[in-house]
């Protein structure tokens, strides 16, 4: 079971696979972090966010076509917006196939998530659930996808299978979105450093690291 170290400073972030700008703002943390003397006293947990909770899986359509009728504008305009996310995540080392992407709820990749959060595996979960979706263009609504990413990542696969056939973590997910709320994020990625800072959105990798090196100073002091 992940036990929360006491001699480490948490750093807890908002996110929802299928946010474009969280893949990218995880990156520019990690590079923040590559930079920072203290890394090693740094706890990272994910925590659960869903742009489209009531969003209803399907295969048929592409998300250029989702993204329109979600923002009512045309096909062309959502496409474009697609590129222009995809040019700032080449810009930071990713490959994004929105062309490919699967228009699907990602409820069952976040209880995926606080499974491996519970296996010490969350950090490695997370990355593969962001390529599986914008690289890979898997159904991340598909037990099979995240049975395969358990098997990547060295999970035991007939305790994913039950927590995937099952309604395990249901309740860590509701009640990090309710948190969410509470504390007032409208928008993710959403990074929250020692309860005490927060910093909102894919900014730069400065940004993370003038953060990071306040709270930490901070906390070891406290």
């Amino acid at each position: 079971m992940n036990q929360n170290n006491s001699y480490q400073m948490k750093i807890e972030i908002w996110s929802d696979i299928m946010c474009p700008f969280c893949y990218i703002g995880k990156r520019k943390f990690e590079q923040a972090l590559s930079q920072f003397n203290d890394k090693d006293k740094v706890e990272i947990i994910w925590k659960s966010y869903q742009l489209s909770p009531n969003l209803i899986t399907d295969t048929s359509i592409s998300i250029n076509e989702y993204l329109a009728r979600h923002k009512g504008i045309s096909v062309p305009q959502a496409k474009e917006m697609n590129d222009q996310v995809t040019a700032m995540a080449k810009s930071v080392g990713l490959t994004y196939n929105l062309d490919h992407s699967v228009v699907a709820n990602s409820f069952d990749a976040h209880r995926f998530s606080h499974f491996a959060l519970d296996n010490n595996k969350q950090n490695e979960a997370e990355e593969k659930l962001f390529k599986a979706y914008f690289t890979d263009g898997k159904n991340m609504d598909d037990k099979n996808t995240l049975l395969e990413i358990a098997d990547e990542i060295g999970l035991d696969k007939d305790s994913t299978e039950k927590v995937l056939n099952s309604e395990l973590y249901r309740e860590a997910v509701i009640s990090d979105i309710k948190e969410a709320e509470a504390i007032g994020v409208s928008g993710v990625p959403f990074f929250v450093f020692d309860r005490k800072y927060a910093v909102s959105g894919a900014q730069d990798p400065s940004v993370f690291l003038n953060t990071l090196q306040q709270a930490m100073k901070e906390w070891q002091t406290a």
